[in-house]
């Protein structure tokens, strides 16, 4: 897959790089911009050669959303920025994920495994704007089946308080304090929820926003949370999910 970075931050830029290669050895960078100056007419002339768009939307000489209004770019874009105030405007043009900063590799790997997931619907050339208001109205998940003994039972999302994995197990644990054993991954899961209700905090929890009874500051900047009900498990916010964690606790 041939992919255009557009980052005015050089470390920025390396970094998803860098993201880019670990992902998958077929990723070709192929060009590095740094402004719509140099951006707007690259694209003009070259887009047909790319496959895929990282576009910061804050750049040195204005927003990347500008490159819209005066080309015609028919191919996916997954945008980066420091703030989650454009997210609406991103999905009116061709975006596929919109991918807050400091940038994990494992939020890079999810955006591109969701464009893998629509690749068939695309060809060279194709506008993929009639395909955005799919991705901005899915659904999610609302039931989780369960196995109890020979029973099955279905947990509602809105009873469940958090899953927590342990080695390559996952639980489901629901308000109740009942836990149950589901065959999901950690990354799946966060496919699967409401990313308004559900957020995951570190290699090992997914939390429930209406569980949370406490959120107090920690060693190395960390964030450490009461969950209800209690769990023996430390439940802390990782240094680099701090940020994302607060927005997303503020409802913004």
């Amino acid at each position: 897959m041939k992919v255009v970075i557009l980052e005015d931050e050089p470390l920025a830029a390396e970094k998803l790089s860098r993201y880019l290669s670990k992902y998958s050895a077929d990723m070709e960078i192929l060009q590095v911009l740094d402004a719509l100056e140099t951006a707007i007419p690259w694209i003009r002339e070259h887009q047909t050669k790319a496959d895929l768009f990282f576009m910061d939307i804050q750049l040195i000489d204005g927003l990347s959303f500008e490159i819209f209004s005066q080309v015609q770019l028919n191919k996916p874009v997954i945008f980066t920025t420091a703030f989650d105030e454009f997210a609406i405007d991103a999905f009116k043009v061709n975006s596929i994920d919109y991918l807050l900063k400091p940038i994990t590799f494992t939020d890079l790997s999810r955006a591109l495994r969701k464009l893998e997931s629509l690749k068939e619907q695309f060809s060279k050339g194709t506008d993929i704007a009639p395909l955005v208001p799919r991705l901005r109205d899915r659904t999610y998940k609302d039931r989780f089946l369960v196995r109890v003994g020979n029973h099955i039972h279905s947990v509602a999302s809105v009873d469940i308080a958090y899953f927590h994995a342990e080695g390559r197990d996952v639980f489901l644990v629901n308000t109740e304090g009942r836990r149950y054993l589901v065959e999901y991954t950690l990354e799946t899961l966060e496919e699967l929820l409401f990313p308004k209700q559900f957020f995951r905090i570190n290699r090992s929890f997914i939390v429930q926003l209406n569980t949370i009874d406490d959120v107090v500051v920690y060693a190395n900047r960390r964030l450490k949370l009461s969950l209800r009900p209690k769990t023996d498990r430390e439940v802390v916010v990782s240094r680099e999910k701090v940020g994302a964690f607060k927005q997303w606790f503020e409802g913004i």
